[in-house]
């Protein structure tokens, strides 16, 4: 279950958050008396019945606990034992994370309880939200519920009752999850790793009897149950569609339609009147399903009825370029068992049934689905983007290559920013400022458009709109609607990036005509000061909105920017040097153990081979697919350039494994690597392709003014 993993995100956490009112404050000795929790369901509290019991402690309470929480002998006298409650109160907590204000006491307490009474005790991931809070404000001059909630603005509600403090801490979770975000803490494991900072209050907390709740860590990405089945994450839907489409007029008769669906041997026919190409708006669908409907209910009669009463219209649809996985998650969502399939530019070019899909037998496994294109706020889309963590894990140990995977990845990610956009457009419109003025294209680059993104990611993105002067009503809407966009993908699980490449930024939105107009300003640029984070403009695919309109651009950049050998020698000069990772003897240099596998040498290919590719008009995204096609116009060059692509793979492949060991052990993931870690396999494999980007820039210089 995800809620324990490492990647489980706090913003939509399932938990359950706790109390405790006690005999006293030793941890050795007290005893329950009462027990109070609530649940957060989806990082919100439940309206579901919360839970309040009382507890007979079997000893005196003393008056000056008495004195603190209102409980005396007579107000328990009849209250069940702890042995007797335990299996309301384990089955209220179930198997999921626990969170309280010093919840490290009150699992202390607890876990003695169970010893007394003989009762197995199980520990679970838990959260504190007084270490918490130390982590955010740790110059908070007391960090008692109380003074914390203040600080918080929460209202505090039955003060030392276990509920009313369960209800309060809840509420202090709720408003320390975006203050830990700003920190990049953002997972249920980061948030465990971070309270191991504060070593000095835990030790403390030891010797007094208290549960380390920094030490007991969620569970770790590689508990993922049934094996992965790997074809729906390799394959894409144009891969195994019917193609052409089989389309029938609206007027066409049932008994027509059976006779076509006889004939060609299909499961379905698309309606389309046929004026125009086919969108999913205007195509209707008839299954076979539909038509024993329809003489089921009507008889031999239907036979002579038209098809527009028996189709479903507007048809579902995929993408053709997409993962087979969000094919079979889509079907699985909407109860059905056909999807028309579309191009880019959003026209009907294919067919996919279930039938097509029947050699999938390992549904059980498929852990990404469409949750992301049917998520409603922030903290579903980052309920979404935690499965990417455990499948990416699970197809990694299935022998998947990275750059599969980071294949998957960037459309997961792709997909987040196309949400996040449709729930931008419906927040515009709720606020009184209407649909969007002109047509427009919401664009990811750099790693996302390229297809290689890997886990430590954040936003690149740009907006393109049809027409309109900077500044102007409709720029003015276009920068409204890049805020929703960039703030639901922050909370969600995609931070802002530190280089502001995003639509929210003017630099980053503009018309055709102003985009344009910065392409001709670029080329022309004598200074690689200019040109910085110019290049991923060029990496650029578009996620929403008019495809059209943005591939245009792209062309039209890469056509301008044809045979300028001095604009790419200035990308590659803006993008830097590489930073030499092995010494004498090919010794690893690291920094406190890792390497910056990005520094070392993968930015250097990608950003290498996108120069090329722009100077020599290889129009291309992906930095294999460049590589490539750069051999037929480089043809002396194959061999280096085929040593550049198994060098881009090692780097993939060994950041993302060093991502997912640091994702499950609580911590963010980067692109620095543990070089103990690597096996001598791997480490010889990572020391060649190190050694074949040492002199990359020379060997870039040199084939920039090659013919």
């Amino acid at each position: 279950m995800v809620d324990r993993t490492s990647v489980a995100p706090l913003i939509a956490i399932n938990a359950v958050v706790m109390d405790t009112e006690t005999t006293g404050l030793d941890a050795a000795n007290a005893r329950v008396i009462e027990v109070g929790a609530v649940r957060l369901t989806g990082g919100r509290i439940a309206d579901a019945p919360a839970l309040r019991v009382l507890v007979r402690p079997d000893i005196p309470i003393p008056v000056e606990s008495t004195r603190i929480h209102g409980f005396d002998d007579a107000t328990v006298a009849n209250a069940p034992r702890f042995s007797a409650l335990w299996p309301e109160l384990s089955s209220f907590f179930d198997d999921t994370v626990l969170i309280g204000h010093s919840i490290g006491f009150d699992l202390a307490v607890l876990e003695r309880e169970c010893a007394r009474a003989k009762i197995p005790w199980q520990s679970r991931p838990s959260l504190c939200t007084r270490l918490l809070s130390e982590i955010v404000n740790p110059s908070l001059a007391d960090f008692s519920l109380d003074h914390v909630a203040s600080w918080l603005d929460v209202d505090v509600v039955e003060r030392h009752s276990a509920l009313g403090d369960a209800t309060t801490a809840a509420k202090v979770f709720q408003k320390l999850v975006p203050l830990l975000r700003n920190r990049g803490i953002r997972t249920l494991g980061e948030a465990i790793h971070a309270t191991g900072s504060l070593r000095q209050l835990i030790d403390e907390q030891i010797r007094a009897g208290w549960t380390d709740v920094s030490d007991i860590p969620a569970d770790p990405l590689a508990d993922l149950g049934p094996r992965i089945d790997t074809y729906p994450y390799r394959h894409r839907v144009r891969e195994i569609m019917s193609s052409p489409p089989r389309f029938v007029p609206p007027q066409a008769t049932l008994a027509t339609v059976i006779a076509q669906i006889a004939a060609d041997k299909i499961s379905s026919v698309y309606v389309h009147a046929g004026d125009g190409v086919p969108r999913p708006t205007d195509t209707g669908i008839v299954t076979e399903r539909d038509i024993l409907r329809m003489i089921a209910e009507r008889g031999t009669d239907a036979l002579v009825h038209s098809v527009n009463r028996a189709m479903t219209k507007p048809l579902a649809v995929v993408d053709a370029d997409a993962f087979v996985y969000l094919a079979i998650g889509r079907m699985n969502r909407l109860g059905i068992r056909h999807l028309g399939v579309v191009d880019d530019s959003g026209t009907v070019v294919g067919a996919l049934s279930a039938r097509d899909l029947l050699h999938q037998r390992a549904q059980g496994a498929l852990l990404l689905g469409d949750h992301i294109g049917h998520a409603e706020t922030s903290a579903e889309l980052a309920r979404a983007w935690a499965q990417v963590q455990p499948v990416a894990a699970g197809l990694l140990a299935e022998g998947l290559t990275g750059r599969d995977i980071a294949a998957i990845i960037s459309r997961q990610l792709g997909a987040m920013t196309r949400r996040a956009a449709v729930l931008a457009e419906r927040q515009m419109k709720s606020d009184g400022h209407g649909e969007p003025p002109r047509p427009y294209a919401l664009v990811v680059l750099g790693s996302a458009g390229r297809g290689e993104s890997l886990l430590a990611t954040d936003q690149d993105n740009a907006l393109i709109f049809a027409d309109g002067a900077p500044g102007g009503p409709e720029d003015r809407w276009f920068a409204m609607l890049s805020e929703h966009v960039s703030r639901l993908l922050h909370e969600a699980a995609v931070p802002y990036c530190k280089g502001g490449i995003m639509a929210k930024n003017a630099d980053w939105r503009g018309s055709v005509t102003t985009w344009r107009e910065r392409v001709g300003h670029w080329i022309s640029r004598s200074n690689p000061q200019d040109l910085l984070n110019v290049d991923i403009f060029f990496d650029l695919r578009c996620v929403h909105g008019d495809v059209g309109m943005a591939e245009a651009l792209w062309r039209g950049a890469f056509d301008a920017a044809k045979g300028r050998a001095d604009f790419a020698k200035l990308l590659v000069a803006a993008a830097g040097a590489v930073q030499p990772a092995l010494g004498w003897f090919g010794r690893f240099r690291t920094e406190q153990g890792r390497i910056d596998l990005k520094k070392a040498g993968l930015f250097g290919i990608v950003s290498s081979a996108r120069a090329l590719a722009i100077c020599h008009h290889v129009v291309e995204r992906a930095t294999t697919a460049r590589l490539d096609g750069l051999k037929a116009v480089l043809p002396n060059a194959e061999s280096e350039l085929d040593m550049l692509k198994d060098a881009h793979g090692v780097f993939i492949d060994t950041i993302l494994a060093q991502q997912l060991d640091d994702i499950g052990r609580g911590m963010a993931p980067t692109n620095a690597v543990a070089v103990d870690r690597l096996t001598a396999r791997e480490r010889t494999r990572l020391r060649r392709a190190l050694e074949s980007v040492a002199h990359l820039k020379e060997a870039v210089r040199d084939l920039l003014f090659s013919t």
